[in-house]
C-alpha cells in the first residue's frame, strides 16, 4: 500500500500513556517505530496501548490504513534511534532528564533527524541547552490520546530551525494529525495554559465544597465541553453575541472579568486532606472501571464525536471530522484496488466493526448505517474495476439509481461485519449487483441490498457508456459470476416472503 507519510522509521523513547500513544499512532500510519523504555513491562504497556488504538481506529474508519509499522523494542537508546527520521522524547518532566536523554539522541540519532519533545510545559530554548545540533529540536505536545487526538502543538526554540517546523508540519499532516505552529515560545505554550487555568479553579471549587468531582466533570462534558469539541472558545462566544457577533459579546459580558469571581491568582494547597478527597471522589466516580476500560470507553466516545463531526456540513466535515474526512481520502487515493482471493466466488470486499456511533436505542446498529456499509461495498468494487478519485475527477461515475435493502437479522457495537457483491449483470451503461451482509463469528446473514447503477457524465448529468477499461474488467468479473446460483433475494419485491 502507499505510504502517505513522508517518513518510514521513527524512534520512541519513553512508552508510558504518552509514549505509547505516539508510538500506535505512527504504527498506524505505516511507520515502522523502535522504542527504549527501561521500565521492566514496557513491552506489555505499549502492547496494551496498541491494543487500544487498533480497536479505535477500527471503529472510526473504513478507509484501508497502511499496513502496520514494525515494532522493535531495542536495549540502548542509542540502538533505538539508529536510521531513525523522527525521533520522539517522552520522558518525565523533569529538565535534569530531558538535558541527558536529549544529549544521548542528539550524539547518536542521524544528522537528518527530527528531534521532538512531547514536554507539555518547558520550553524548547531550555531544552536545546548543550545539544550539538539543537537547530533540528522542536517540541510536539500533543494530547491523549495521541492515537485519537489530532493536536500537535509545535514550537520551536531560539535555535530550530525553520525547516525543522515545516517538515515536522508536513509529517503530522501525513499521519492525519493537526500540527499548529505556536508563534513564541512560552511556558506550557497554548493548551496547557488554558488547561491550568481551568484545572486550578477547578481544584478550589471542589476544596470549598462546591461540589464534587463527578458533578464538576458533567457540568463540562453536558455543556460547554460539547461545544468546544467543534468550535473552541471563541467561534462559540462569538455566536453567543447574536447577530452582532463578537463585539456585542466582549460588550456584554467583557465588563464581567473584573468581578471578583475567579481565584485563578491563588493557588490551592493540595494537602494530603485534599489529594485524598478528590482521590476518594474519583475512586467513586469510576465505580469500579479499570484505566484500560475506561480509556476504551474514552476512545468509543471520542470516535462517536469525530465522525458526528465528519458528516457535518453536507459530508464535507467541520474540524476534526473535517481533518479526518481529508485523511481518508489520501488513504483511499493511495490504495490498490482491492484483489478478490477467488473471482468466481461473490467479491469479499468490506470488513468493518460497528462503530458507536451507528447504535440506535435499542442497542443495535440503525437503519441507514447499513445503506452506509452496502455503499462502502459498491464503492471498494468500483474502486476494483478502475472508477477510483482519478476517474471520477475526469468526469466520470458510476450512480445508484435503485437500492433494496432487506434487513434480516441484527447488528449489534463492536460486531465485525463483513460483505460480498456478485454481480448480476452488466451492459455499457448499467451495473446490477447483489450485496450480502454478515455478521460476528458465526459469520451470519443480517443485511443484503440489491443495487442498479448507472454510469454517468456528470457535468451533463445524464448516462454514457463506461470506458473500455471498466467495461473490460466489469466483464470478466460478470463472467466468472456467471455460473453462480441467483442469490434467493435478488428481484424479490417489498412484502414478500423471505
Amino acid at each position: 500500500m502507499t505510504m502517505l507519510a513522508p517518513i518510514s522509521r521513527a524512534a520512541c523513547i519513553g512508552g508510558g500513556v504518552i509514549g505509547g500513544g505516539w508510538i500506535a499512532r505512527f504504527l498506524l500510519a505505516g511507520i515502522d517505530v523502535s522504542v527504549f523504555d527501561p521500565h521492566p513491562e514496557a513491552e506489555r504497556i505499549v502492547g496494551e496501548v496498541i491494543a487500544n488504538a487498533e480497536r479505535a481506529y477500527g471503529l472510526l474508519t473504513q478507509a484501508p490504513l497502511p499496513a502496520r509499522g514494525q515494532l522493535v523494542f531495542c536495549a540502548s537508546l542509542a540502538e533505538a534511534v539508529k536510521g531513525a527520521e523522527w525521533v520522539q522524547e517522552s520522558v518525565p518532566e523533569r529538565l535534569d532528564l530531558k538535558h541527558r536523554v536529549l544529549a544521548e539522541i542528539d550524539a547518536a540519532a542521524p544528522a537528518t533527524a527530527l528531534i521532538g519533545s512531547s514536554t507539555s510545559g518547558l520550553k524548547p530554548s531550555d531544552l536545546q541547552q548543550g545539544l550539538s545540533h539543537p537547530g533540528r529540536l522542536f517540541v510536539a505536545h500533543p494530547y491523549n490520546p495521541v492515537y485519537l487526538l489530532p493536536l500537535v502543538e509545535i514550537v520551536g526554540g531560539a535555535a530550530t530551525a525553520p525547516a525543522t517546523i515545516e517538515r515536522a508540519k508536513a509529517v503530522l499532516d501525513a499521519i492525519g494529525m493537526k500540527g499548529v505552529v505556536i508563534a513564541r515560545e512560552i511556558e506550557a505554550f497554548v493548551g496547557d495554559r488554558l488547561l491550568e487555568a481551568l484545572w486550578r479553579e477547578a481544584l478550589w471549587l471542589i476544596k470549598d465544597d462546591i461540589c464534587d468531582v463527578e458533578t464538576l466533570d458533567d457540568v463540562i462534558r453536558y455543556s460547554f465541553g460539547l461545544r468546544w469539541a467543534q468550535m473552541g472558545l471563541f467561534q462559540t462566544y462569538r455566536i453567543a453575541g447574536g447577530e452582532a457577533g463578537m463585539r456585542h459579546f466582549l460588550a456584554q459580558f467583557g465588563p464581567c472579568l473584573q468581578w471578583p469571581w475567579t481565584k485563578l491568582t491563588d493557588v490551592v494547597n493540595l494537602d494530603e486532606a485534599l489529594v485524598e478527597k478528590i482521590g476518594a471522589q474519583s475512586d467513586a466516580q469510576a465505580a469500579g472501571l479499570s484505566i484500560r476500560e475506561l480509556e476504551r470507553i474514552r476512545d468509543e466516545n471520542l470516535v462517536g464525536i469525530v465522525q458526528a463531526l465528519k458528516a457535518g456540513r453536507g459530508g464535507e466535515g467541520w474540524g476534526a471530522g473535517a481533518l479526518l474526512a481529508d485523511f481518508e481520502r489520501r488513504l483511499l487515493a493511495g490504495a490498490p484496488a482491492p484483489a478478490p482471493a477467488d473471482p468466481t466466488a461473490p467479491l469479499a470486499l468490506v470488513e468493518t466493526r460497528v462503530s458507536p456511533a451507528w447504535i440506535d436505542y435499542n442497542g443495535h446498529m440503525t437503519e441507514h448505517r447499513y445503506l452506509q456499509v452496502f455503499g462502502d461495498t459498491t464503492d471498494a468494487l468500483l474502486r476494483l474495476i478502475g472508477v477510483d478519485l482519478a476517474y471520477v475527477e475526469g468526469g466520470h461515475s458510476y450512480y445508484t439509481v435503485e437500492t433494496h435493502l432487506r434487513h434480516l437479522d441484527e447488528a449489534r457495537l463492536g460486531e465485525e461485519l463483513r460483505t460480498t457483491c456478485q454481480i448480476l449483470s452488466v451492459d455499457e451503461k448499467r451495473l446490477h449487483l447483489f450485496h450480502r451482509m454478515f455478521a460476528g463469528a458465526d459469520r451470519r446473514e443480517i443485511a443484503t441490498a440489491e443495487q442498479m447503477l448507472l454510469h454517468v457524465d456528470v457535468a451533463k448529468g445524464r448516462a454514457m457508456p463506461a470506458t473500455d477499461a471498466v467495461l473490460a474488467r466489469l466483464r470478466g468479473l460478470a463472467a466468472a459470476h456467471a455460473s453462480l446460483p441467483a442469490p434467493a433475494g435478488a428481484g424479490r419485491s417489498v412484502g414478500g416472503s423471505r
